[in-house]
């Protein structure tokens, strides 16, 4: 693919295109949450979706074109392994990450956006509609977030404007973060193995890929995930983290999490 004359370095051109594409489908998200109609179903795996997720995948879609890579999106079509096998750079997307918070309204929802090569994510984009937030990362040069950022808003502007990840925070208790609609017995066992280690243990609740950026802002010390999640649930917050100086790392083979791998659902991970 040719540079964009601007951008001698492709992948920052590329994260500006994520970052107006989620601040444009979070508008969209916007909308439909100020509502009284939601038009929520039930898809084949038994999660819910609603127009919203719909029109942010739309909106996403449209606006990565210019990238001319593919699209990989939960509410998109899901080619074959044997059709994306060879993809050596494409886009790994949720459209509305956390529907269920959405249905709640209780506002921890978010619109994830990532940039993956040869199985990695190298950039990750999450915008929490809501409440403004703006989170983007580049490998090797920074994670930073931005609250309430304009429409043209860039990765320049938020290196400039935008807070750098992690922050210097002091905190008197270990903070983990677990998800508000998803626990299970396995999860408060591995608690129960963090409060052995650490005297003083906060627990924070969050929806969505939220918890991921807790992480790699530094208000929480980790965030365990023992069950199901999908790729497009983690890409671009594990870009995010990774370029805060973090990682995703799977207990069970002590190896970090891969993309665009056959069977798109990810094993357990810790985030930390």
């Amino acid at each position: 693919m040719v540079l964009h004359p601007k951008f001698p370095d492709n992948t920052v051109w590329l994260t500006n295109l994520a970052i107006k594409a989620a601040i444009s489908a979070g508008t969209k998200i916007n909308e439909v949450y100020s509502s009284s109609d939601f038009n929520i179903k039930i898809k084949d795996d038994n999660t819910p979706v609603t127009v919203a997720d719909h029109l942010a995948h739309a909106e996403i879609v449209d606006k990565l074109q210019a990238s001319g890579l593919p699209v990989l999106s939960e509410e998109g079509i899901h080619l074959s392994y044997a059709e994306r096998k060879s993809w050596e750079l494409f886009w790994l997307v949720d459209p509305l990450d956390g529907t269920k918070e959405f249905i709640k309204r209780n506002d921890e929802f978010t619109v994830n956006i990532a940039l993956i090569q040869n199985n990695k994510p190298i950039s990750g984009v999450i915008y929490a509609p809501v409440s403004g937030e703006l989170y983007a990362g580049i490998s090797e040069q920074g994670a930073f977030r931005l609250v309430n950022p304009a429409e043209d808003c860039s990765f320049e502007m938020m290196q400039t404007s935008g807070v750098k990840l992690p922050e210097p925070i002091t905190k008197n208790k270990f903070v983990i973060s677990i998800s508000r609609s998803h626990t299970n017995p396995e999860t408060e066992a591995y608690i129960e193995t963090l409060r052995n280690e650490h005297p003083l243990v906060r627990i924070v609740n969050k929806g969505s890929s939220l918890k991921i950026c807790m992480v790699a802002e530094g208000t929480a010390d980790v965030y365990p995930k023992i069950g199901k999640t999908m790729e497009w649930d983690t890409a671009a917050g594990h870009a995010i983290v990774l370029a805060a100086g973090k990682n995703i790392i799977c207990p069970d083979t002590n190896k970090e999490l891969i993309y665009n791998k056959e069977e798109l659902r990810n094993p357990n991970f810790i985030v930390q």
